[in-house]
């Protein structure tokens, strides 16, 4: 058996090893936007570029009907959805596929800054943009 390694495997880390950072040093029960601020401030200080609320805009049958925004865009390689209550996992792990299918992204991460925090990576081989029919992963 092959090791191929995760798709975006430092990337992910270092975001990872900041959403930890940021949720050791606050803890649980903000705001979700307080820990979008934190986040962002701590990718910064690692050297990642952050874009927030980034519009999508999404299709249907190939004509444009909404605009939807990202969390945050990390690297302009890496999608990230913030949550900060456990009970909207499920939630953040479809609208993050979404997001994904709706960009020409692979990866994303969704950050639970819940009371127990964790991390889900989802992945999309982009079946919308190749007509390939679904190819979702979480690892």
């Amino acid at each position: 058996m092959t090791d191929i390694g995760l798709l975006e495997e430092r990337l992910t880390a270092s975001v990872i090893t900041a959403f930890f950072e940021v949720y050791n040093t606050l803890g649980h029960g903000f705001l979700e936007h307080i820990f979008k601020s934190a986040l962002e401030r701590e990718l910064r200080a690692r050297g990642h570029r952050v874009a927030r609320e980034v519009g999508v805009t999404v299709f249907y049958k190939g004509e444009e009907i909404a605009e939807q925004r990202l969390d945050m865009l990390v690297d302009e390689r890496l999608v990230v959805e913030v949550k900060a209550r456990q009970d909207r996992a499920v939630l953040g792990r479809e609208q993050l596929f979404n997001y994904l299918r709706a960009t020409n992204l692979e990866i994303g991460l969704l950050l639970n800054f819940g009371s127990k925090p964790f991390v889900k990576r989802v992945i999309s081989q982009n079946a919308w943009h190749r007509r390939a029919g679904d190819t979702s992963a979480t690892e």
